[in-house]
């Protein structure tokens, strides 16, 4: 049996393009092969052209710029990778780190690829992206100014593998312009598959620290790290000790050296550039290392030399800087006396969609309610449940009191634990990097009718904090068992985007759209004495024989499909006909929802967007989540972002009939995904595709 589509073993062709198929061709050709996907042109640079035609770029493959290139030049490490003319630090200590890891190295950048053997110009590397593995193709055509690479290039000058990454990488966002600026979790994760996460220095003690990261570090995660600038003219400033503000270190091995009866904790990291090191103790050249034996300094390869590397103290890291990103395929890597737990995820993608499903943060209570929902049922307690989490950092200081500690993890070993995050989805852009301020937030589901009093009424129970302007989010929390719904939201309406969801949790768990629709008690309105009198006079000229066409027509200016939606969504007895209190209900009900049209129709246009129809449909009894508004839409406004009257009526006429007809269970549409398929729906459809089945 092959391996699934977006495995590792069976990566997505990024532009359809196959590495095998087109190796093969220009091997057989004799040809090197040219991408004409990402073409050695100025719009891949995705930067302004200089004027300066002394700088002007040059498109060379390795062999052209150095004679003695080579793929790999003995084995691979930190020192193969230094930024060129290009913001990308956080891509490229990403980078650094994953070299310390050959199991994951080789998922990156496939072995057995060389600039000799069986070369045709092309070099293949894999990425992973919002749940699947992609390969992505390119030619060995790199930017060249004045005989030298222009962006990442290796120490030695005749590698050539951290370049040809790179250009894959950029192949992949849209241009090397979009790399500039970023976060190294994004990095991390697309090298590895795995969740990062930003964690703060100051929240636990140096040495409590240390034994953290060294844990993590040994469990195969990618550590890195970054001092703040405190305004953008700060940013890459070079302090009085050498390190740079606003810039991204990885954070490469930890290790402990005896100096005279002390013990001293170390973190060797590595500067991207390649060159600027760290001038403080325990650096490269400082005297510190003259009172530590020979043999020790040989064991931990102390480098004396301007390579970008070097060794820092627990304490001087402390000191100096004040996040560090940590990303692995276990969450459990914050805890280096937990033992590792078996994790399960769960995935799904959605979309923010103007006008509909972009409801913005709490602070817009007319639509919040509107953002994209999705259920978390959590069935089972966590087993041995004996670990920190992140909301709990302050635990780890040796101060708290041990019944504290020992109270809380009791409290905890009868939830569930549950990791989320939640990524915005190709938010880089060929010139400039795009990112909206996103959260979640989880609530205790009460009920099936999420409207927007629900969601003004309740708190939630989680969040994953402060919205912030960066791809992805995250937030590690202990529920009760139970049934839950999370809310993904930009912070302001209306801004357009995809997203994807993840969650870890260490039991089963179900995560699905929740689709729900809700029928709310309304009272009848009374039939009108015109319409009484219309209707009976009608029928009495006619001899019962009405056409329902005309009355519909002409008054309402409803097309013949609607007019059939209506005269079939009553209960005629298999009859195509309606009789004369069916004729005067359906009058009645037509009148009240043009009214509520005319109510809702805030801007007058004839015409009503999903935000305000889903307010017109609430107010004919009709609660429905953003999901069934958008399949209404879809359906009977050809999904448009505005429906006509008629829409609007073939809406309300298809949610009645669906409320009338269907199983439901104290009122509640059976879209749910957690719910088993209703009768003639094939099992195993999703909720949405069972939706848009009832929805027709």
């Amino acid at each position: 049996m092959s391996a699934p589509l977006g495995s590792i073993e069976n990566p997505v062709k990024f532009q359809d393009q196959d590495f095998k198929t087109l190796q093969e061709e220009h091997l057989k050709s004799g040809q090197l092969f040219s991408d004409p996907v990402f073409p050695a042109e100025q719009k891949s640079i995705g930067m302004p052209e200089d004027p300066d035609p002394d700088k002007a770029i040059k498109w060379q493959r390795p062999k052209e710029i150095s004679e003695n290139a080579v793929f790999v030049e003995g084995t691979t490490g930190t020192t193969d990778i230094c930024q060129g003319q290009l913001g990308n630090c956080w891509l490229l200590a990403s980078l650094s780190c994953l070299t310390m890891h050959p199991q994951l190295f080789v998922k990156v950048v496939p072995p057995n690829q060389s600039l000799s053997e069986s070369y045709a110009g092309i070099f293949h590397f894999r990425f992973w992206q919002y749940g699947e593995w992609v390969e992505v193709v390119v030619d060995d055509r790199l930017p060249v100014r004045q005989g030298r690479l222009l962006f990442s290039y290796s120490h030695t000058r005749n590698e050539y593998w951290s370049a040809l990454v790179e250009k894959a990488y950029a192949k992949l966002i849209g241009s090397y312009g979009s790399l500039k600026g970023g976060n190294i979790s994004e990095g991390m994760e697309d090298f590895t598959g795995g969740i990062a996460y930003s964690h703060s220095v100051s929240s636990r003690t140096p040495p409590v620290l240390w034994r953290c990261l060294t844990a993590a570090l040994s469990r195969g995660s990618l550590l890195s790290c970054f001092i703040k600038a405190s305004s953008y003219h700060d940013i890459g400033k070079v302090t009085a000790d050498g390190l740079i503000k606003g810039h991204a270190y990885a954070i490469t091995d930890t290790d402990k050296v005896q100096k005279a009866s002390d013990e001293i904790l170390l973190y060797r990291l590595r500067n991207p550039w390649g060159f600027v090191e760290y001038r403080g103790p325990w650096s490269d050249k400082s005297k510190e290392w003259n009172e530590v034996d020979a043999a020790e300094k040989q064991r931990i390869e102390l480098r004396k030399k301007e390579d970008g590397e070097f060794w820092i103290s627990a304490e001087d890291f402390s000191h100096f800087f004040e996040e560090v990103e940590l990303c692995s395929v276990n969450p459990d890597v914050l805890d280096s006396s937990a033992p590792q737990s078996t994790w399960t995820i769960s995935e799904h993608e959605g979309f923010w969609v103007t006008g509909s499903s972009a409801g913005g943060s709490r602070r817009y209570k007319r639509s919040f309610w509107k953002n994209p929902q999705f259920e978390l049922v959590l069935t089972e307690q966590d087993q041995n449940e004996d670990e920190d989490s992140e909301d709990d950092e302050e635990d780890d200081d040796e101060a708290v009191e041990e019944e504290k500690i020992t109270e809380k993890q009791a409290k905890k070993a009868q939830q569930c634990t549950v990791l989320v995050e939640l990524l915005q989805k190709d938010r880089r852009l060929k010139n400039k990097v795009s990112f909206y301020y996103i959260a979640f937030h989880i609530y205790k589901l009460q009920g099936m009718c999420l409207d927007r009093s629900f969601f003004m009424k309740n708190r939630p129970v989680g969040r994953s904090g402060k919205y912030k302007a960066q791809r992805g989010v995250w937030r590690k929390v202990h529920l009760d068992p139970g049934h839950y719904v999370l809310v993904a939201s930009t912070y302001r309406p209306n801004q357009a985007s995809e997203f994807f969801i993840r969650i870890f949790s260490k039991t089963g768990n179900t995560l699905g759209t929740f689709i729900s629709a809700c029928a709310l008690q309304v009272m009848a309105t009374p039939v009108s004495p015109e319409d009484h009198m219309r209707v009976l006079k009608t029928f009495n000229d006619e001899a019962g024989h009405v056409r329902m066409y005309g009355f519909l027509d002409k008054d309402y200016h409803l097309p013949l499909e609607t007019c059939r939606q209506l005269i079939f969504g009553e209960d005629t007895k298999g009859h195509a006909s309606l009789s004369r209190k069916q004729t005067e209900t359906l009058l009645t009900s037509l009148r009240n929802l043009q009214s509520i049209f005319f109510k809702f129709d805030e801007d007058s246009t004839g015409t009503m967007n999903q935000f305000e129809l889903s307010a017109a449909l609430q107010d004919a009894g009709m609660q429905c989540d953003g999901k069934v508004v958008q399949l209404l839409s879809e359906r009977f406004a050809s999904g448009e972002l505005h429906m006509p009257f008629h829409g609007f009526v073939s809406s309300v006429t298809r949610l009645r009939k669906l409320f009338g007809s269907t199983q439901m269970h104290h009122g509640k549409l059976p879209y749910n995904y957690a719910q088993p398929a209703q009768k003639k729906i094939p099992p195993g459809i999703n909720s949405v595709n069972r939706c848009e089945a009832l929805i027709g």
